[in-house]
Parts: structure tokens; sequence; C-alpha cells
């Protein structure tokens, strides 16, 4: 007799497996996280499987009440070859496996274990298979295709996107239609703001090419030489990276005005601070999947400068977003906006960033749509 369909997870296990469970992992770490409390909360037992990173210790709290393992990593890190994870896969008993994040090797093993254990298998990319990911590293990125991603693509139950543009791109990729489109859950929103805010502009995020922060940074310039500035105006750029990119940074910010500044990664107390102190956050990045980082910033009453390739159009549609673009002349005429509004259309897009933090990116609302998804897919897996 096979067993009854499952109505809710309470009680199942869920493994959430990723390259890096630690600041390192960027985004990607910050939405794991907030999918794990999520799970807590449908009262399953996420199970976090990760490689172990420089920072895995120091971050390993984020994932109270899980389970969570750390496997070592033989080689160079950018491959992730991990030869315990297939059994630290097999002892962790799931029901069902979460891949989050591509191109490395616990697509291999993620895929294997599939096989294995003939339990349902979800790929999550976040964003790795946007056109603008598979430009860059094209050798390292055709290696594993034909060594073990095109393999775990076939073999994974489902994907899930958090777009319908990623969910595009994925068809594109790997030619698997209907991907499961479920966007990240916020943080819980803080009460909305009742007065404005100083003439702050924030980035925070980690410190990459794809963020465009060069093209922020020549935008405030050009504000400041063409005397659009309030002398009291500040861009703040929070945030953490490889050491390439942080060169690549520091090179950009090198005569730079004095009201730029740098102030490295910011966590916890700090993060929510700045959060809640910036007028704007802005993001005018050249390709995402979907920014936790703007979820945050919603979730704190912030409205934020964002190009469309962050793949939030609700936020344009809403009132809680302007569209920046990625070119520096937009950049800058979106930032003269931001710091030109008055107070009382500057709450009007306040507002509506607490709107959709309490509405579509609400957890309620996203764990309503991953226990649908995660059952129907227990279920089907049971009556193969």
């Amino acid at each position: 007799m096979s067993p009854p369909p499952a109505r809710d997870l309470a009680g199942r296990r869920i493994g959430l497996l990723t390259a890096s469970a630690s600041r390192l992992g960027g985004g990607v770490f910050e939405a794991i996280s907030a999918h794990a409390e999520l799970l807590r909360g449908l009262r399953t037992q996420p199970v976090v499987i990760a490689l172990r990173d420089a920072h895995s210790a120091d971050d390993a709290d984020r994932f109270a009440g899980c389970e969570l393992h750390h496997v070592g990593v033989l080689g160079p890190r950018m491959i992730g070859f991990a030869p315990q994870l297939g059994k630290v896969l097999d002892a962790a008993d799931l029901d069902l496996l979460h891949l989050h994040g591509v191109w490395m090797y616990p697509s291999h093993a993620a895929s294997a274990w599939a096989v294995r254990s003939g339990r349902p298998y979800v790929i999550s990319p976040h964003g790795m298979l946007d056109p603008w990911i598979t430009g860059r590293g094209r050798w390292k990125k055709a290696l594993a295709r034909l060594g073990y991603e095109r393999r775990s693509w076939h073999r994974a139950s489902a994907f899930h996107a958090l777009t319908r543009q990623e969910a595009a791109d994925i068809a594109s990729e790997t030619r698997r239609q209907a991907s499961l489109v479920i966007a990240n859950p916020g943080p819980e929103p803080e009460p909305r703001p009742m007065t404005g805010r100083a003439p702050m502009i924030l980035y925070l995020g980690r410190i990459h090419p794809k963020k465009n922060l060069s093209g922020l940074i020549r935008a405030w310039t050009m504000l400041e030489q063409r005397g659009l500035c309030p002398p009291e105006a500040r861009l703040v750029i929070a945030g953490w990276g490889a050491a390439e990119d942080l060169a690549a940074l520091y090179h950009a910010l090198h005569g730079a005005p004095s009201s730029i500044s740098f102030i490295g990664p910011q966590f916890g107390a700090d993060k929510a601070r700045l959060l809640a102190e910036a007028r704007f956050m802005a993001l005018p990045s050249l390709s995402e999947g979907l920014p936790v980082a703007i979820l945050d910033a919603w979730a704190a009453g912030t409205p934020v400068l964002m190009s469309s390739e962050c793949n939030l159009p609700l936020g344009f549609d809403h009132g809680a977003a302007i569209d920046c673009g990625t070119d520096s002349e937009r950049i800058a005429s979106a930032l003269h906006r931001a710091l030109a509004m008055g107070e009382s259309e500057w709450l009007g897009m306040a507002h509506a960033a607490n709107r959709l933090a309490l509405g579509p990116f609400s957890r309620s609302a996203i764990a309503r749509q991953w226990e649908r998804a995660y059952a129907a897919l227990i279920n089907r897996n049971a009556t193969r």
C-alpha cells in the first residue's frame, strides 16, 4: 500500500545543498538562510549541507535549529571537489534534496544522490544561468556542462526560478520547461517610516563586477561635478568580495569625491542600522536572479534605485523603486531625483516598499508556495 499523500511537510527532512553556507556565498547564502527559517516554520527538519570555507564557523549561527554539515574541499575552490559529499548526502536520509547554485561539484554529487536514492531533487540556479553569467568563464562552464551539469539538469525533478525571466533563462540553457517560479522571502518588515531620512544612498551586498559599482561611482561623481548633490549627501558602499573585485573597487574610488565611502562588510545590527538610515538603496546591476538586498531594503521601508536586470518589476509597478538603468547618465538622473525628492513623495515610496514586504514577498506567502511545491514532488515520487 502506498503511503498517504503529504498535505503538509511536518517531519520531512529537506536537504539544502550549497557551495557556501557563509557570507562568502553572497546573496545565495542569505537566500538559503531565509529558506531554512521558512522550512522550520513548516515543521520540517532542514538539513543544510555545504562546502567548508573560511567563514563556515563564523556564520553557523545563521542556521540555528537546522542540521548543519560542512564538507571539506580538495583542490581549487572554484571547482569545489568534496570527495566525502556523497557519503554525507546518503547518511542524511533526506526526503528531498534542493541544490542551490550550479557550476560546481555539488551538482554532480546531488544528481548522483538522486539516482541512488530515487528521491526528488530540485535545482535553484539563483541567476547562474543568466546569459551575462554564462558568458563569463566560458571554458569552465563548457567543461562543467560536459562533465556533470547536463546530467544533473536531466535528472532534476524540477527547476526553481526566482522570476519569470529566470525561468526563460533556465529553459534556454537546459531545455527544461515549466520551472517552479517562487520568489525569495523577505525578512519581517519593520514599522513603516513616518518621517523622511537624510540624503544617504546605500549600496549593500557583494562586491562583484555584475553589481556595476563602477557605474554607480561614475554617476555620483558626475552629480558632484555638476553641483547637483546636496552638501550633506553621501553614497555609502558596504559589502564584501574577492580580492580582485575589491581591488577593482578601490581603483574606481581613486580620485572619487569624499562623499563616497566604502565601509566594508556589514552584518546583523550594523546592517539593520544602515538599512533604516538610508533614503534609498542603489543596485544598478548588470545581472541578477532576485536580489535579497532589495527585499531587505523594502522590509526596512527603504525604496530602491534599481535596474530592470534586478527582475523585480513589482517594485516599479507599485512605486517602491525607480528604474536607474545601468549606464552612468541614467544612474545619475535617478540619483538626482532621489536626492531632490520631497518628504511626502519619499514617504509614499517608503510605504509602497513596506506593503510589498508585507504582501507578495512575505514569508507566509512564500512558505505556502513551497509547502505546496515540495508536497507535490514528494507525493509524485511516492506514486511512481
